[in-house]
């Protein structure tokens, strides 16, 4: 992700340095602005689970990759700086989900005869992301009088939620990066493309004792790259 970020910002600095001021007007792309987005979300999640058996720890590794639909809406508003330059600041939410699962096979209890028998599903752990909501800062350069490109970043959390016998980890945060461009009609209608990625921060869990032992220790870094189109209004 390091050598995407690096790419991103030498792309806007190209853009930056290769600009004619003199084509551009920001005063067409400025005030506030309501748009619906469509997405596609790819998630990368890296998980990791170590549980103990006859003293002796066990280690497995999950990797996870899941394309999925998101819809959003954004509101914002573009901060005119000369004729060339612009601020955008807004904020969106976005309502779509992906999932994790593990199958645990250290229970606490016995399949011997005479003990109780822990199904499968009791020891099935998945962990949720969703409802994703980000507050940017996009520093934008104005192409022409319709056009702009611009470099966003912003702060992302999401809601994290469990199925399983395991504790609930905290919720997401993370940064992200996008590089896109910026449409504007005369009618105020706009429509926008953009491409990025959010690197979240790690999330941990561990089993609750009763169908998973409390030794087993769950971990995962979630990664979301995606690509999207909003279609809005300027006011």
């Amino acid at each position: 992700m390091n050598k995407l970020k690096t790419m991103l910002c030498a792309v806007f600095t190209l853009m930056l340095v290769n600009i004619t001021t003199a084509q551009s007007d920001s005063s067409n792309f400025a005030g506030p602005y309501v748009g619906l987005t469509g997405s596609g979300y790819g998630l990368q999640m890296d998980g990791h689970a170590d549980s103990q058996s006859g003293g002796t720890t066990e280690s497995d590794d999950v990797s996870l990759g899941q394309v999925a639909p998101v819809t959003g809406i954004e509101l914002g508003y573009v901060f005119p700086m000369g004729s060339a330059f612009a601020i955008d600041i807004g904020g969106a939410f976005y309502s779509g989900s992906a999932k994790i699962d593990h199958f645990s096979d250290d229970g606490v209890g016995s399949t011997s005869v005479g003990d109780t028998t822990i199904a499968s599903s009791d020891r099935q752990v998945a962990f949720t992301m969703d409802d994703l909501v980000t507050a940017y800062i996009a520093p934008t350069i104005v192409l022409s009088d319709t056009s702009s490109l611009y470099l966003k970043v912003g702060v992302t959390e999401a809601d994290i939620g469990v199925s399983g016998d395991v504790t609930t980890p905290g919720d997401l945060s993370g940064t992200t990066y996008a590089l896109g461009t910026r449409t504007v009609l005369d009618s105020g209608i706009f429509i926008r493309t953009e491409a990025g990625y959010t690197e979240f921060n790690a999330i941990s869990s561990h089993g609750k004792g009763t169908n998973i032992a409390n030794t087993t220790q769950y971990s995962a870094e979630p990664t979301v790259a995606f690509g999207a189109v909003s279609l809005g209004f300027r006011f």
